[in-house]
């Protein structure tokens, strides 16, 4: 893939994202999706990779709901308000950080400025140990009918190692007044690559979240990266296992979820076999979006809050990642973008061709006229069974799928697709 070069050469400006937005206008019907990143923690995990302050202060939130209704007029008011959305997930930080009143005037504000209906694929993450019965069923009533528990590994020594301690007994009642409330899918992400995590250990926490039967679970390589996330200087690199005992974690994953009726889709979920992205998977139509894997590869994505990653039209774009910075940006009445590139028409076709590989495993030949020299490359993997190579085009292997992560992230010098949650390689 040609060097796209450092951003200083193509500039990515409010009043680009401005064209953009006024651009995406024209066309009415397209399909949007809307992601909110609430930028707060009551306490910092020690092994977390998102943007998020811990913040005690009512106030402070309520400032960043202030600046979220404005970003939103701003934006709105070039791509038209009222526009039917078709997705939107609140991600964070701890979204349900929020009080009760916090949580429904974000819906407020939303609705405010979007059609929400029946329709929208409403979801939500959420820390269990912030999670009360009567917030989940104000959650439901607000309209989210798909939840996100951010559980991560339930052994004790783990779970003190990184910050984050909840019993095995709190995130099943958690777990239970969701599937009581209602909500059609639950989700639980887990974290290998954690200090004091062995396979045995590792094991155990598997069985105990198959128990519980999770609509869909997570599995996330954690990243140990100091240099840009300083409180992660508090984890012993000396209690982290290695790349093959991480490997093995992960097969370890593969092994629990397949064996117990779970499929692999993507990268790093295992979601059940009625599932509509396991249909999407086996009938080559699976995308993932800054949101997550979809069923609804032309959905474009708004996203605000800071640090949001969003894609319109034929542009990807990130808000400013720290909060007062975002905040002074919109309350001077600035679209708060710190990076964003316009893509050509070369770029979204290599682009589009590695997703396809990434969430159907395979690559059909047509698009070695997409990727050059990288459809090569990737077919070079074949020596090491990690793809076979056929007149109709490339398919990951069951061993190459492991890797496939590596597969993907060496063709793209924009985006690193194997991170939770969604990050461009170029810095901002």
């Amino acid at each position: 893939m040609p060097n796209l070069g450092p951003v200083e050469d193509r500039p990515f400006t409010d009043v680009h994202y401005q064209e953009v937005l006024s651009s995406f206008r024209r066309r009415p019907d397209e399909r949007l999706a809307v992601y909110v990143h609430v930028p707060f923690c009551h306490v910092r995990c020690l092994y977390c990779a998102c943007d998020t302050t811990v913040t005690h202060s009512v106030e402070k939130v309520d400032q960043y709901l202030d600046a979220l209704e404005r970003e939103m007029d701003m934006v709105t008011r070039l791509v038209g308000r009222g526009r039917k959305l078709d997705q939107l997930h609140v991600g964070g930080g701890t979204p349900n950080h929020l009080n009760e009143p916090q949580l429904a005037r974000l819906m407020e504000i939303l609705e405010c400025h979007f059609e929400l209906s029946s329709d929208t694929c409403a979801s939500i993450e959420c820390n269990p140990r912030r999670a009360s019965v009567g917030q989940l069923e104000l959650l439901y009533g607000l309209g989210f009918r798909r939840i996100s528990l951010g559980v991560q590994d339930l052994n004790a020594d783990v779970q003190r190692a990184i910050g984050r301690v909840q019993s095995l007994n709190m995130v099943r009642d958690v777990y239970l007044t969701a599937r009581e409330t209602g909500f059609e899918s639950i989700n639980l992400d887990l974290v290998y690559g954690l200090p004091f995590q062995t396979q045995r250990s590792f094991l155990e926490t598997l069985d105990q979240i198959l128990e519980l039967a999770p609509d869909r679970a997570a599995c996330f390589s954690y990243a140990h990266d100091p240099s840009t996330r300083p409180h992660q200087h508090a984890i012993n690199v000396n209690q982290l296992p290695s790349a093959a005992e991480k490997l093995g974690l992960f097969q370890n994953a593969v092994e629990a979820f397949t064996s117990a009726g779970y499929r692999w889709v993507g990268l790093d979920l295992f979601v059940r076999e009625t599932d509509e992205l396991f249909d999407a998977q086996r009938e080559g139509r699976l995308y993932r979006n800054a949101i997550g894997y979809t069923t609804m590869p032309s959905t474009q994505v708004l996203a605000f809050g800071p640090s949001g990653i969003g894609e319109v039209g034929d542009a990807l774009m990130q808000n400013e990642p720290d909060l007062r910075t975002w905040q002074k940006r919109v309350n001077s009445g600035h679209l708060p973008v710190a990076w964003g590139r316009q893509l050509s028409e070369i770029d979204r076709r290599r682009r589009d061709a590695m997703l396809y590989l990434m969430c159907n495993l395979q690559l059909p030949a047509s698009s070695a006229t997409d990727l050059e020299q990288e459809y090569s490359r990737l077919c070079r993997n074949a020596e090491h069974g990690l793809v076979e190579v056929s007149d109709a085009g490339i398919r990951v292997t069951s061993k190459g799928r492991y890797l496939l992560r590596g597969l993907c992230a060496e063709q793209d010098e924009l985006v690193d697709w194997g991170s939770s949650q969604w990050r461009f390689r170029v810095p901002i």
